[in-house]
């Protein structure tokens, strides 16, 4: 089956202690979040799957928010995500290659106005193996729209992270009704 990992908002303003939104960044740190991405990627590398790291960011100006997002108008009052930044930027321990794709979005969803669903079709894609942060926002909604357009989907759990550990038990119990549930080693070991 053909598979791509998809890598969700694993930048600086979220991930490192320094980010402007870096409310978990102490969890993302302590549970090892982005080695174990990059442990699932490099594996999904030789594996020779597609790998697409995701970003949410915006212009300096932050056109592209929308005046009725809670979630995007603290990014604005903080100018905070813009894409040529470095917050905005992905975490310089996130081992990219350049075989691998990146996309940026402008919404919680990987999907949402991104050529994610053309690129994934064009490539036959049929099962997608998700990571990132948060777990209760882009993950989640990147597997639920992932289900509706009929892909196979993985949540990697040892490899996503959110706010606190009753925020991250709801988000996989919610995800497990329509997402396989597994952790890197069991990706990787089939």
């Amino acid at each position: 089956m053909k598979t791509a990992i998809i890598t969700l908002d694993l930048i600086n303003e979220i991930c490192h202690e320094k980010g402007k939104l870096a409310q978990y960044a102490d969890r993302i740190e302590a549970r090892h979040i982005i080695a174990n991405t990059n442990q699932l990627t490099q594996w999904g590398r030789e594996q020779e799957h597609l790998i697409c790291h995701v970003r949410v960011g915006f212009r300096a100006n932050h056109k592209e928010v929308s005046s009725a997002s809670p979630l995007f108008l603290g990014a604005k009052v903080n100018n905070a995500l813009v894409l040529d930044s470095w917050g905005g930027a992905f975490c310089e321990s996130l081992n990219r290659d350049v075989t691998d794709v990146g996309i940026i979005k402008h919404r919680v969803s990987a999907f949402y106005g991104t050529e994610l669903d053309v690129l994934l079709r064009a490539n036959r894609i049929e099962r997608l193996i998700l990571c990132g942060v948060s777990t209760n926002n882009a993950v989640e909604l990147t597997a639920r729209e992932a289900h509706d357009r009929d892909y196979y989907v993985t949540v990697v759990t040892d490899a996503c992270e959110t706010n606190t550990d009753e925020e991250q038990k709801a988000s996989l119990r919610f995800l497990s009704r329509f997402a396989q549930l597994s952790t890197v080693n069991d990706v990787i070991a089939g």
